[in-house]
């Protein structure tokens, strides 16, 4: 009988098909039959925009604009809304007079899945009632009187989330969701979906999916279920944006998967975690690091706690543990232990390679890490409890690159809670891991003790006692802390503290939407993962510093350095330099390391220096290449200390030795910037009298080019004379003066010296110049004039010369190798009576020829 029956079915609805062909009854009339029975399906009122036939391929209709509202207790907005539905019949169901949907297809639609402030999603009733309701599987195997579960299918989908009535930014988009019932008692579920955040410009955060069953049960936390949850890929710098709303700087991939069997009350979950090529944004020559974890444990939805918790997390051939039980963020309880058996110190060398841009790329690390560590807090109003002890054992870094090398036989570590934080004060309350006290280094020498502690929030290291300066200097390049780039040797007792704090590199900004390819710019200056702060105060005693470029090193007697936040002071300064003694103070920008990156501000005062001496230190004359190196190409020397020094300030001295000549109470505003030396404000006793101007000297080019501009009042010229061994003149001079000259000796600079002199002598004579033969010597009462400098010469112009023998035009020269070739041309006397001369021969020795007659006198003059 059931044979014929089933024939009987078939045949009726092969005569039924023709009929809806030819006949399309109007499908409007039957949109509230179909809102009718979605809605009686959702316990949910369904609106429906218009319902169109459709006959094939296969016989259904065409919904638009559904909507599906929601519990009122949820709030007022629709629960689903789907602009296209397709919805396709169950062809058996015809025969019975029932419309029954086999497929519903759901094109770009919108769900909203909400937590009410009862602590249920809006969706827990729908599944309640669907385990409730007889519904035969989708895909049943023969007609029965009982509707079966649709084959729901979406595509291009999103889900949003809501908090009562405030809507999340986060959600799925591009959501491909398939829904069905597996059996007569379970249901099956499959989601393709990408995270994200309305409120972030968001482009890598990977791809979620979802696969899972769930069976027929009195109430939904004692639903058996089985899912899996991938989330494939999502970039760690989108990831983090996408959680907390900021780009911590963090770069890599991640992989998480994760398995959920057993109820909701009792629900064990598995799930492996891993970060491939994990970075600072900023760090790119590190090794591509893989950090890798698997975790148990098992979860209740009664009082949302996780029971059982262990993860385990390789490291080299030890590894990281953590066992115990923890609340999900809302329950705020925990009690954890997590423990390191035998970890590799080299391990963490790698993370901290890959999280920090200033470690050397070569460094090594050997020894272990062992401890037990404990965390409790047993409900959000309780105080979090830590301890736990410790110890880093055979620590040795070494460096070939930086040629340093850090030994610490043992180093204790003790966990316990933040006193500050019971007692209120306490920004971020939580752990602090105490490090220390130990010695850094290990054998002979002089090593501080080192002490400190990491937290949450940062951390905070103390390092006191004696040390030496050139393997202190070497072992902050070690472990990435800021150093001069200089080359010392020498003692010091130094007081220090190095803190930091872990925070991304945009917090407080205010910027969510900044790419990498800006992250270097201006950017950094808010957070940034910041370098560590060094702070306190350095003794030296007894260094010698070399610097490029410069023959002898700086020898420091003693030095204060106070490490500020954005300075470091230099007082009590004693150093030798340039063959002299130096004191005074000086200030530094911090975080520069080399001397062009930031201005230098100083007070030096010297007893004596030679201005010689100075010039060699600046700019020192090439060493002679021995012999065996004569056919050798050219060496290409770097820039030196002084060319890419910036600094300004003021300098004096009691004393300046000028070629012979000695300078009193010498001081002058002095500035260098890359090689390029100005003196403002040049003020000095020179030669019994005073010098005030400004000289500038570039010493960036080869050879060496100076300008200078000064006056000159009260020159004592017997001190000139005898600077040049020979008393050859006497009187007071002033004077004004603008010089350029170029070159590395003294020689060199007055040979290639052009310019001009505004000169005038009085009360003098000139011991070795008669103008008679028998007479005396030529005595000034004034001599002035203008004068040239130009090819190793002074050539007077407009000279004029008053003295007892007669009043004289004067012009001519007179060599830096003090020959002369000068004409005195006389004025007549109130007899009518004149005489000129001509001087030759050199300063020493000068000879004097008569030119008495007319004619001679006008060919001078026409000279």
């Amino acid at each position: 009988m059931k044979f014929f029956s089933s024939k009987r079915r078939v045949a009726v609805a092969a005569v039924l098909l023709p009929l809806l062909f030819l006949l399309r009854p109007g499908a409007s009339r039957l949109k509230s039959r179909i809102a009718a029975s979605i809605g009686a399906g959702l316990a949910r009122p369904v609106e429906i925009g218009s319902v169109h036939l459709r006959l094939l391929p296969r016989p259904g209709f065409d919904l638009e604009n559904l909507v599906v509202y929601d519990d009122p207790a949820f709030g007022q907005e629709a629960m689903l809304r789907a602009p296209e539905v397709t919805a396709d019949l169950r062809l058996t169901s015809l025969v019975r007079g029932r419309l029954e949907i086999a497929r519903l297809d759901l094109s770009d639609p919108s769900l909203n899945l909400v937590h009410g402030e009862n602590g249920r999603w809006n969706l827990e009733a729908l599944l309640e009632r669907t385990s409730h309701v007889p519904l035969a599987p989708t895909a049943k195997a023969k007609s029965e009187r009982r509707p079966a579960f649709p084959y729901i299918e979406v595509s291009s989908g999103r889900i949003n989330f809501k908090v009562g009535q405030e809507k999340k930014p986060y959600a799925l988009t591009n959501a491909d969701f398939a829904l069905w019932q597996d059996s007569e008692n379970a249901w099956g579920i499959r989601l393709k979906a990408e995270p994200f955040r309305g409120d972030m410009n968001l482009n890598d955060t990977g791809t979620l999916r979802v696969n899972g069953t769930w069976q027929r049960a009195a109430s939904l936390r004692d639903t058996p279920l089985q899912f899996s949850v991938e989330w494939n890929r999502p970039q760690l710098g989108q990831l983090t944006k996408f959680l907390t709303g900021e780009d911590r700087g963090w770069r890599g991939d991640m992989q998480l998967d994760a398995t959920l069997t057993g109820t909701p009350a009792n629900l064990r979950v598995s799930s492996d975690a891993s970060i491939r090529g994990f970075r600072r944004y900023d760090v790119s020559g590190a090794q591509s690091s893989l950090l890798a974890a698997h975790c148990d444990g098992r979860y209740s939805s009664i009082d949302h706690v996780v029971r059982e918790v262990f993860c385990r997390a390789p490291v080299g051939n030890g590894q990281l543990t953590i066992k115990g039980e923890a609340g999900l963020p809302a329950s705020h309880r925990y009690d954890l232990v997590l423990s390191a058996d035998a970890m590799p110190a080299s391990g963490l060398v790698g993370l901290a390679q890959s999280a920090k841009k200033s470690l050397p790329e070569d460094l090594q690390a050997i020894g272990e890490i062992d401890g037990i560590l404990t965390m409790r807090r047993k409900d959000a109003g309780g105080t979090p409890e830590f301890a736990g002890t410790g110890e880093i054992v055979g620590l040795r870094l070494t460096s070939p690159s930086t040629n340093a090398e850090l030994d610490a036989p043992h180093i204790p570590l003790e966990l316990m809670s933040d006193k500050s934080a019971e007692r209120g004060l306490a920004r971020n309350a939580g752990p602090r891991l105490q490090v220390g006290p130990f010695p850094l280094g290990s054998g002979r020498g002089a090593f501080p003790m080192a002490r400190g502690w990491v937290a949450f929030s940062g951390y905070q290291i103390s390092l006191a006692g004696k040390t030496e300066v050139g393997r202190t200097l070497r072992v902050a390049k070690l472990v990435g802390l800021p150093a001069l780039a200089v080359t010392a040797e020498g003692e010091a007792q130094i007081d220090l503290q190095i803190a930091g704090t872990w925070h991304g590199w945009m917090e407080g900004t205010g910027s969510s939407n900044v790419s990498e390819s800006n992250l270097s710019a201006s950017n950094l200056s808010a957070g940034n993962l910041a370098q560590s702060q060094v702070r306190g105060l350095v003794k030296l005693h007894s260094v010698q510093a070399e610097l490029r470029g410069v023959e002898e090193p700086l020898e420091i007697s003693s030095a204060n350095l106070q490490l500020l936040r954005n300075k470091m002071l230099v007082t009590k300064l004693s150093v030798k330099a340039a063959h002299a003694i130096w004191t005074g103070s000086m200030e530094l920008p911090r975080g520069c390391g080399t001397p062009d990156a930031c201005r230098v501000r100083f007070d030096l005062a010297t007893n004596q220096v030679a201005l010689g001496d100075v010039a060699q230190w600046v700019s020192p004359r090439p060493k002679p290449r021995p012999w065996y190196r004569l056919s050798a190409g050219s060496e290409q020397a770097g820039p030196t200390f002084f060319t890419r020094l910036r600094a300004e300030g003021k300098i004096s001295a009691n004393r300046l030795l000028v070629h012979g000549v000695t300078a009193n109470r010498v001081s002058a505003e002095a500035s260098v910037d890359a090689g390029k030396l100005q003196l403002s404000d040049l003020r000095g006793e020179f030669l019994g009298g005073k010098h005030r101007g400004e000289w500038r000297a570039d010493f960036s080019v080869k050879p060496p080019a100076y300008a200078g501009s000064g006056t000159v009042t009260g020159i004592a010229l017997r001190q000139l004379a005898s600077a040049m061994h020979d008393e050859w003149i006497v009187g007071t001079a002033s004077g004004s003066y603008q010089i350029v000259a170029s070159g590395v000796s003294s020689s060199g600079f007055w040979n290639s010296a052009a310019g001009t002199l505004q000169f005038e002598v009085r009360d003098g004579w000139l011991p070795h110049l008669l103008l008679v033969s028998d007479g005396d010597a030529v005595r000034v009462d004034r001599l002035q004039g203008r004068a040239r400098l130009l090819d190793g010469k002074i050539e007077v112009e407009e000279g004029t010369l008053d003295s007892p023998t007669g009043r004289f035009e004067v012009s001519g020269t007179a060599s830096f190798s003090r020959e002369l070739d000068l004409k005195l041309v006389g004025k007549p006397d109130a007899g009518g009576t004149f005489k000129n001369y001509a001087i030759s021969g050199t300063v020493a020795e000068p000879r004097v020829t008569v030119v008495a007659n007319p004619e001679t006198q006008a060919r001078l003059k026409a000279q």
